[in-house]
């Protein structure tokens, strides 16, 4: 059984910047990977393909070392592994381990580059990152004879998607709940002045605070236990969470079950948020829901969002329950066990399903933010379209174009002013030779990237919109040249201009 290194030495002890300074000397970094294993050899190691790695690191040098050692778990013979990084550190740490005459590492190491270009590295299990060069075994033990109840797991799309829509204003408090490896607290970290990270899983916390001492980031306050548990009674500015989501008939592994019924764990983070936060900070978690049999999965999960909250719910794709539970019988190693066993495990999940009425499972984003406001703004949509990650910055603005919404009236609408937002395009559709087109189309070419239908005036006011003239002045200039009545146009265009605040083609100015 592989042994984690020690978690008990004092807090970026000289070893562990020693560890580090020979990572960043030997470039083993995002950026190094990338250019000595060049692009196809790093992407065949993102869908856990070796060869070509193994190929790029047949030379003798640190980072052909550090690759063999830390992501495609080889023995090196010691000689080499010492010209590489500190040998003996790293064996009384716990990082390597002896194989004969060679070494061999007990855990994955992945370089992991941050939002401003910082190197940092996510400590996982082995055969628990993306890329790694087993995958995550199946049966009862993972690659390093931990059983995969205890599994921590490394570097995923879920925990980069997170990482990448979190808001990162300054805050004074951030809870990071199911923190695994740790990747969500290591950001956190950067911008906040006291991170807690919270696991059921005892191991994982050990992982995320290698992460953060290898990554050279502030320690955080690692607590165990579910849910919020080990934070009763306490409040934060941001809360992130990337739960174990996975909807599943029993609780087989801590990583990704939740060990609730259905969607409850996911309702459960939802709805307790608010006692959590303090007023307006933010919750920021990935969920799968439940589509149920005659019921709407927007209503269903605007019913989660508790009371003074304003709330974002995006789901981004759904599976069917065949689909769903094929993917995570995959996960689970189940289909490499006999086809009987394969079969029963499959139509336990199917049961589970048709007992709750689960016709699909949908899978998103949900933030919510503490406003305190009588009447908050709840939006639940769908969006599977592409989107321009990090999105952090594009979550803030929406919820700040909601409150201006909800405190503005049409006459305080028409007295604002707005701007169009940056690399907005406009399309006119039509056939070709007609003098006029059939509808316009404003399309925005970042953040959420949408597209939505506007009239004429609708086009007009949003071009002009520069941040100078107020909304009602533009609609009396527009109105002149098409020979419209103003007041008419004034009335029935505020509902026209709402619209495309709340998606974000114009911002308020001022």
């Amino acid at each position: 059984m592989s042994t984690l290194p020690s978690a008990d030495a004092p807090f970026q002890s000289a070893r562990t910047d020693r560890l580090r300074d020979a990572l960043l000397a030997a470039a083993f970094t995002a950026d190094g990977l990338l250019e000595l294993l060049g692009a196809p050899a790093y992407a065949a190691l993102a869908r856990s393909e070796t060869v070509p790695a193994l190929r790029a690191t047949r030379g003798d040098g640190p980072l052909e070392t550090l690759v063999r050692l830390f992501l495609l778990q080889r023995s090196v013979p010691a000689a080499r592994a010492a010209a590489a990084l500190p040998l003996e550190d790293c064996l009384a740490d716990g990082w390597l381990v002896r194989d004969g005459d060679a070494v061999r590492a007990s855990v994955d190491v992945r370089p992991y580059g941050g939002p401003e270009g910082q190197d940092w590295w996510i400590v996982s299990d082995l055969g628990c990152a993306v890329g790694g060069a087993g995958g995550i075994a199946g049966g009862g033990a993972g690659p390093s004879g931990i059983d995969r109840s205890e599994l921590v797991l490394g570097v995923g799309g879920a925990s980069t998607t997170l990482a990448g829509i979190t808001v990162r204003t300054p805050v004074g408090s951030a809870l990071d709940l199911g923190t695994g490896s740790g990747i969500q607290a290591l950001h956190a970290a950067q911008h906040a002045s006291r991170v807690t990270a919270t696991d059921l899983n005892p191991r994982a916390l050990r992982f995320a605070r290698l992460t953060l001492a290898l990554s050279g980031a502030p320690e955080a306050d690692l607590r165990q236990g579910s849910l919020f548990e080990p934070v009763a009674g306490e409040t934060y500015d941001l809360i992130v969470s990337n739960p174990p989501f996975v909807i599943s008939p029993g609780a087989r592994l801590t990583y990704r079950d939740g060990g609730m019924g259905g969607d409850d764990l996911c309702r459960t983070l939802v709805s307790q948020a608010a006692d959590r936060l303090n007023d307006g900070g933010y919750c920021q978690l990935l969920a799968n829901w439940q589509h149920v049999e005659g019921e709407d999965w927007r209503e269903r999960l605007s019913s989660w969002v508790p009371a003074g909250c304003d709330a974002w719910i995006v789901q981004r794709e759904v599976q069917d329950v065949a689909q769903y539970a094929e993917l995570w019988l995959r996960d689970a190693g189940d289909h490499r066990t006999s086809p009987e066993e394969y079969a029963a495990r499959y139509d336990a999940w199917l049961a589970e399903f048709e007992e709750r009425r689960t016709k699909g499972v949908g899978f998103g984003w949900i933030t919510l933010r503490k406003s305190g406001a009588e009447r908050p703004s709840v939006i639940a949509e769908e969006w599977p379209h592409p989107v321009e990650q990090p999105l952090g910055a594009s979550i803030r603005d929406h919820f700040a174009r909601q409150e201006f919404l909800r405190t503005h009236d049409d006459a305080a609408l028409l007295e604002a002013r707005f701007r169009l937002a940056p690399e907005v395009v406009q399309e006119q559709v039509g056939l070709p030779g007609a003098e006029d087109p059939e509808h316009v189309v404003l399309r925005q070419n970042r953040g959420m990237r949408r597209a939505t239908k506007v009239d004429t005036v609708g086009a007009g006011f949003a071009g002009v919109c520069d941040g100078t003239l107020s909304a009602g002045r533009i609609l009396d200039a527009i109105a002149q040249l098409v020979g419209e009545d103003p007041v008419l146009l004034r009335d029935r265009t505020p509902e026209a201009i709402r619209l495309l605040v709340e998606q974000g083609f114009l911002t308020p100015e001022g």
